[in-house]
């Protein structure tokens, strides 16, 4: 409508086919181009989508059509009660049809008063009384009606303008958010016919018993678009959603199953991504999570069945959940067959004419409707992509470069009119369109060998032929290709198989005449026959695949002949393939050689290496790696998992090296002295080199020379790391800081990214000198005591599992970790800027100051709960939380004179006005406490909040408390330090605001005075306890003043199920928009992140590398997960397992392979053994038969049992 604007981000219908979220009802001569107009923005801004009328109003006209089908397709209505609403007809005739809605339709309808008085409207007052006119408008029934109207719109509860009208919209915009309850999806623009495929499959999702949906059709037809409007347009009646998305191209190792999994189950469960440690837990887990959750799934691109069973398992499914599956294949029914699940399949259905033009003029002029005078030519289109919605998009974007006719003419006459192969010409249109040849060669490539590789690595290997970066950029606009959000090359399977397609013409019969070589069978006969030729380019042979793909071929030895005859050779791509002859005539122009599992011991010293960019031997057979001539061009050397490399040579010869991975090389001894000379290294990748830095070894490299980390050098082998170094990963080298390795890496001022993770030492150095180091990871470092003085630009740290860890600082005492992960450090009880938490057993009277009475109590037993990271496997002996300058701690019910409170209240709610202080007294502060019980097995969240007459305001949310036995009373108790900011005769309010899981019995406060000479001495001795964060606390202030001490967010748990979505109303009522707090973090107010570490968490280990962040993967799976089974437990679960294999070992000799009659009942036996212990198994998690004690235990007795824990599973 050219009338009329939308914030609307897209058209396309939603499921319960509201076009709009709120229609704007207002006097347009009041308050359009003012008030109405700055909430209009707002409301966009906040992503609701809104209509509002754009033309002047007229008296006396009827209501347009579009605005009464906007009034219908809208969720809500705000409507602006100004001054001289009631003169317009118009405005009436709009508020009557939107009551109409509101009673037919639930209908939201927030009145706002602007500068009008609501008792005006209702009485029809002032400018809103309202007569019969000398008007076919105004007549007695009409006029009944709007007075009607305006009584009734005056009783609902409404907003009346008070105060700034920018935190009034504020105001507005927090409760049409809230009241819309709205969800955070994405639906994707361009979406065309969806909406009509929708209506064909909508009774699946409403009425059918069937738990899965398969959509089948050909490639390119929108099978995946429509899967993800259906999941898009349905989030809001489901527990979870989780979209997992090409399957088939990412499942091609056992391994990638793992990744498909973690994402998959850490969607449906509602939790961070969690490690899974192998494919049959992965499945175990998701299974168990689909029979309680009300899922909507969606499997893209499903190849065979081994795949649904591996994510789904073969069990039981929550018959509310709904499974969409997208597939080439038309059998996928089949499937379930010998199934309990139920399927219904559909056949995806191309595009009509009708909507394949709109889609075509999205793409070509993005707009829904076609450009005038294009009407033949779009015709041309139709006609050639019959209905393929990719065809379609591609050919379209092909033709928005320039919307000239001429080029459209002269682009569409290149079209063939062979219609039966309509996709494969469209998509060789789009790649003919292309302005360069290099180009068309650039797009071939990537389609033969770098589909799913890192773009960086990419552009490092064809750069210098294809001018990769701008080809790149190019081959993107075209959508040939795209760039996932990890940074992988991605294209459309359509799209890779046209690519190949057209290499394959070049040769149809003869592989050895094409200028890429990929299929494994080509690749093989190639070098079997020794049929090179120089127009090969690029060949890539897998002998395991090939032996998978093809049991039956003719084994031969291979030979470097054929190899020898490809004078234009660039890429070569070898795994477990084993290579004999001489290598002096391969070509001189290879710039990517990857051959896994190299089966030489060195580099063959014919070999010409000068223009490689990119050498990739991971698992090979190299003892020694030495590179025969300079390599000017080599930036990448990935020798990963080569585990019999002892040493690395003359690596000056590779001057220009900016990425080495020796990863999990475990009998390297020796790096060559020289890599402390490169100047462009920046990942240095030594992950599991545990050889290399052991001081016992002969060929000991674990000093660094003198000018890196001073002190004299020895006799023995040293290097030095480089000084451009900005990754560099010494996980499972076990390393010590020593005088000759003492970890300092003073000459790394660069350094940004450093993983000691699993080393021996107990300290290390400061690092405040590393001011652009933005990732540490020390986890596992079983040994290390402290983290001291810790450079403050430092964005993630990581300490899983750090079991004598004590205590971490930083340079500054303001805590700014943006990623922090401390799960298994039992014993840490101080991070400085962040919390203290304390076993009262190790403070002293004087520590405690007023509350040394507490001493007598430390040996009692208390669960701790709220943070599962810090308090698993700890003491469950009484602790003390220092956070925020409030101290507080958590007891069993107990009877002590020194708990009763002055002030009492049965109900969570307290206040009191401050008496006059006694002679010679001062107001140290308030102590606070609370009784309470724990209502359900839910979640508990509360808030603990204190304001006062003079300004005080704080609402305070404390890391963890206790968690008393199910109908046993606890008690929270605290001291907040505020005595010095409160006179007499100030009112203090106290209350402790519930939002889930917590029965408040009683709420009661104490005055604690003290005279000078004691508040100076209690205040020195508590200094070091109390003073956390110090006064800086204007990240945790919100707009309103008042201090939100919170360290969590709780929009997060929400959309677990662990938050009530008013939560926040119940906190703060409807003074502050809700949104303030989102995002909250352990640092307060989300803000924009560091832009070196944004890069940085993006970053790529290239090719075969490790995960840079597996650390932070660890720790977001831990948290929001359901509680564990008890170590006891879990080490008798494993005891009785290793008796079975014992018995199976025992009573199974070889001999009995030969002899079926002692074979069967034996095996028959075996499997009912191992059947019971699955039994065992499920009963533990279904029934969650914890043992919170055992959790809780002693540090001593975890620590036993977990490695007890750790050792058997090693042995398992």
């Amino acid at each position: 409508m050219a009338s009329c604007s939308s914030s609307c981000t897209t058209d396309s219908p939603t499921a319960n086919a509201y076009r709009y979220d709120v229609f704007l009802s207002f006097r347009g001569e009041d308050t359009r181009d003012s008030f109405t107009d700055h909430l209009y923005y707002a409301l966009k801004r906040a992503g609701i989508c809104t209509f509002r009328d754009n033309e002047e109003i007229n008296r006396g006209e009827h209501l347009k059509p579009e605005i009464e089908s906007a009034v219908k397709e809208s969720r809500a209505s705000i409507v602006v009660l100004s001054k001289n609403y009631a003169t317009s007809t118009w405005c009436l005739d709009e508020l009557l049809l939107i009551l109409t809605q509101r009673r037919e339709c639930s209908h939201f309808v927030l009145p706002v008063f602007y500068h009008v008085d609501p008792s005006d409207v209702r009485n029809q007052n002032e400018t809103f009384e309202i007569e019969v006119k000398a008007s076919s408008k105004w007549t007695n029934d009409k006029v009944n009606l709007w007075k009607k109207a305006l009584k009734e719109v005056a009783d609902l509860a409404g907003m009346v303008l008070s105060g700034p009208e920018t935190e009034f919209i504020k105001e507005i915009v927090g409760t049409i958010y809230n009241k819309l309850d709205r969800k955070e999806v994405h639906l994707p623009i361009n979406l065309t016919g969806m909406a009509t495929r929708y209506k064909d499959i909508h009774s699946w999702l409403t009425e059918s018993n069937a738990e899965f949906l398969t959509i089948y059709g050909m490639g390119g037809s929108g099978k995946t678009t429509l899967a993800r409007y259906i999941v898009y347009s349905n989030s809001q009646n489901f527990e979870s959603i989780s979209i997992v998305e090409d399957i088939g191209s990412r499942s091609k190792e056992p391994h990638d199953l793992l990744q498909i999994q973690e994402k998959l189950f850490a969607d449906i469960s509602g939790g961070k991504k969690r490690k899974i440690p192998s494919v049959c837990q992965g499945t175990f887990k998701i299974e168990e999570a689909l029979q309680v959750m009300k899922a909507l799934i969606l499997l893209d691109d499903i190849v065979e069945p081994s795949q649904l069973v591996a994510l789904l398992g073969s069990g039981h499914i929550n018959k509310r959940s709904k499974i969409i599956i997208t597939t080439r294949e038309n059998n996928l029914g089949k499937w379930f067959e010998s199934r309990s699940w139920r399927c219904q399949e559909y056949q995806m259905k191309l595009l009509d004419d009708d909507e394949s033009l709109e889609l075509l003029s999205r793409h070509a002029f993005g707009s829904k409707t076609l450009m005038e005078g294009y009407e033949e030519l779009a015709e041309q289109v139709l006609k050639y992509c019959e209905g393929n919605p990719l065809a379609l998009e591609v050919l379209g974007s092909s033709l928005a470069q320039d919307n000239s006719i001429l080029f459209w003419n002269s682009t569409l006459s290149l079209l063939g009119r062979d219609i039966d192969v309509g996709i494969q010409r469209v998509l060789i249109r789009s790649y003919n369109s292309l302005p360069h040849e290099s180009n068309k060669e650039l797009f071939l490539h990537i389609a033969c060998f770098f589909v799913g590789k890192d773009i960086d690595y990419v552009v490092k290997i064809l750069e210098h032929d294809y001018s990769a970066v701008s080809g790149i950029k190019i081959l993107t606009n075209r959508c040939l290709v795209s760039v996932s959000a990890n940074k992988k090359l991605m294209m459309h399977p359509l799209l890779q198989e046209m690519g190949r397609r057209i290499v394959h013409q070049e040769s149809p019969k003869d592989p050895a005449k094409r200028s890429r070589v990929w299929l494994n069978k080509d690749s093989y006969d190639v070098l079997r026959k020794g049929k090179g030729s120089n127009t090969i380019e690029g060949l890539a042979l897998d002998k395991r695949m090939l032996q998978e793909e093809q049991r039956a071929f003719k084994a031969s030895h291979l030979n470097t002949d054929a190899l020898q005859k490809m004078d234009k050779l660039k890429l070569l791509q070898l795994n477990s393939v084993q290579l004999t002859g001489s290598y002096e005539n391969i070509s001189e122009d290879l710039r990517w050689l990857c051959w896994l599992g190299f089966h030489l011991r060195t580099i063959p010293s014919d070999l010409f290496m000068g223009n490689l960019v990119a050498i990739d031997m991971s698992s090979s057979n190299l003892e020694v790696f030495d590179p025969p001539v300079v390599l000017q061009s080599l930036q990448i050397l990935n020798l990963k998992d080569s585990f019999n490399l002892l040493e690395i040579r003359n690596m000056s010869r590779i001057p220009h090296l900016e990425t080495l991975i020796l990863w999990n090389c475990q009998s390297l001894v020796r790096v060559c002295e020289t890599i402390g000379e490169l100047t462009s290294l920046a990942l240095l990748n030594m992950t599991g080199c545990k050889n290399l830095c052991k001081r016992e070894h002969t060929n000991l490299l674990v000093r660094l020379v003198a000018s890196t980390f001073g002190g004299a050098v020895g006799e023995q082998p040293t290097f030095s790391f480089p000084y451009s170094l900005h990754q560099l990963f010494l996980k499972d080298c076990y390393l010590e800081c020593t005088d000759s390795f003492p970890l300092s890496f003073s000459l790394q001022p660069s350094l940004q990214y450093l993983n000691l993770g699993n080393s021996l030492f107990e300290f290390l150095p400061c690092y405040d000198h590393l001011k652009n180091l933005r990732v540490l990871d020390l986890s596992l470092c079983s040994r290390l005591k402290c983290i001291l003085c810790l450079p403050n630009t430092l964005a993630e740290l990581y300490v899983y599992h750090c079991k004598a860890l004590e205590i971490i600082t930083f340079k500054s005492p303001q805590f700014t970790l943006q990623e922090f992960g401390y799960e298994g450090c039992i014993s840490l009880f101080e991070i400085e800027g962040f919390i203290k938490l304390v076993p009262l057993v190790k403070l002293e009277e004087n520590d405690l100051g007023h509350m040394k009475w507490l001493k007598k109590y430390q040996n009692l037993e208390v669960c701790l709960v709220g943070d599962d990271e810090l308090t698993k496997g700890r003491s469950s002996c009484v602790q003390i939380l220092y956070e925020f300058d409030i101290m507080s701690t958590s007891l069993p019910d107990i009877k002590d004179p020194n708990m009763k409170p002055k002030y009492v209240s049965e109900s969570p709610y307290l206040s009191f006005g401050l008496p006059s202080f006694p002679r010679n007294k001062k107001l140290k502060g308030l102590n606070v406490i609370f009784k309470y019980t724990i209502s359900g097995d839910s979640w508990s969240s509360w808030f603990c909040k204190i304001s006062t007459t003079n300004g005080v305001d704080l609402m305070y949310n404390p890391r963890v408390f206790g968690k008393p036995e199910f109908g046993n009373v606890g008690i929270w108790l605290s001291y907040w330090p505020i005595g010095n900011i409160l006179d007499t005769g100030d009112t203090v309010s106290i209350s402790i605001a519930v939002m889930r899981g917590l029965d408040v019995h009683e709420c009661g406060v104490s005055l604690v005075y003290t005279d000078d000479k004691e508040a100076e001495e209690n205040l020195g001795n508590n200094k070091g306890w109390v003073e956390i964060l110090g006064g800086d606390l204007s990240r945790f202030q919100l707009s309103t003043g008042a201090y939100y001490l919170c360290r969590r967010d709780f929009f997060e748990l929400m959309e677990v199920d662990r938050q009530t979505p008013d939560w926040f109303r119940i906190l703060v009522g409807d003074t502050i928009d809700s949104t303030e707090v989102r995002g909250w973090r352990k640092t307060g107010r989300p803000k924009h992140l560091n832009q070196s570490f944004t890069e940085l968490k993006t970053v790529r280990c290239i090719i075969h590398g490790p995960d840079l962040f597996t650390s932070s993967m660890v720790g977001k799976m831990m948290k929001l997960a359901r509680r564990p089974i008890s170590r006891n437990t879990k080490i008798k679960f494993i005891q009785v397992t290793g008796c079975a294999l014992a018995c199976y070992w025992c009573f199974y000799p070889p001999g009995f392979n030969n002899n079926p009659q002692l074979m069967l009942p034996l095996m028959v036996v075996f499997h009912i053994f191992i059947t019971i212990l699955l039994i065992m198994f499920i009963i533990l998690r279904v029934d969650r038969l914890f043992d919170e004690s055992e959790q809780s235990s002693a540090s001593q007795e975890e620590d036993n049992e977990s490695d007890q824990y750790s050792a058997s599973q090693e042995q398992d």
